[in-house]
């Protein structure tokens, strides 16, 4: 049975849902060819249909990872002052709910440990979420007229992306919790100055 271009792009699609999926929860090295198509639904077979290899699966899942990520902070982007969107960004990257849900959460923290023995598709697609988080953080901070918006970014990145990894790591202690409240208090205290009561 032939299909058409549009049932091949599903189906592709799928297929990287699912290995996107792995790579949040598990991290690449549990990424395999074999689990991922059965979790489609589909056989070890058709798999080449798609991919050259299995780096090749991973570069475009993590590039997938991060596309799913930033769509979604996207949507809840509202036209609200900066100052307010980027708390809005810090205190959700910062949650439990965050924490919580790896699969449907930012895959840079989970991938942060892997990027140096992943091949240079996939290491290139990392840095170019990387980019992607500190650039935003930085069109916020920039119009919040902080000094150096470019090195703010950085920073405030790399914090994020270390409290979420310590604080998944913490999984089921106090100092969970306490990881992602330090951290958030201590990027918003820096950047959104609360009004006096």
């Amino acid at each position: 049975m032939r299909y058409d271009a549009n049932h091949k792009r599903k189906t592709r699609d799928l297929i990287l849902t699912e290995a996107a999926k792995v790579l949040r929860t598990a991290g690449p090295e549990k990424l395999s060819v074999a689990e991922v198509m059965r979790a489609a639904g589909m056989t070890v077979g058709g798999f080449y249909a798609h991919f050259k290899s299995k780096d090749d699966l991973l570069a475009h899942a993590v590039e997938t990872a991060i596309a799913d990520f930033n769509a979604d902070v996207e949507r809840a982007e509202t036209d609200a002052p900066p100052a307010e969107r980027f708390e809005r960004l810090v205190r959700f990257y910062l949650s439990r709910r965050h924490r919580d849900a790896p699969e449907a959460g930012c895959p840079l923290p989970s991938l942060g440990g892997y990027v140096a023995g992943m091949d240079t598709e996939a290491r290139r697609r990392f840095g170019a979420g990387l980019d992607i988080l500190t650039s935003r953080l930085e069109r916020l901070l920039s119009a919040m007229q902080v000094e150096q918006p470019e090195e703010a970014a950085s920073s405030v990145a790399a914090e994020m992306i270390g409290a979420i990894t310590l604080a998944r790591a913490a999984m089921g202690s106090g100092q969970s919790d306490a990881i992602l409240r330090r951290s958030k208090d201590a990027i918003l205290s820096r950047y959104v100055p609360r009004q006096a009561d």
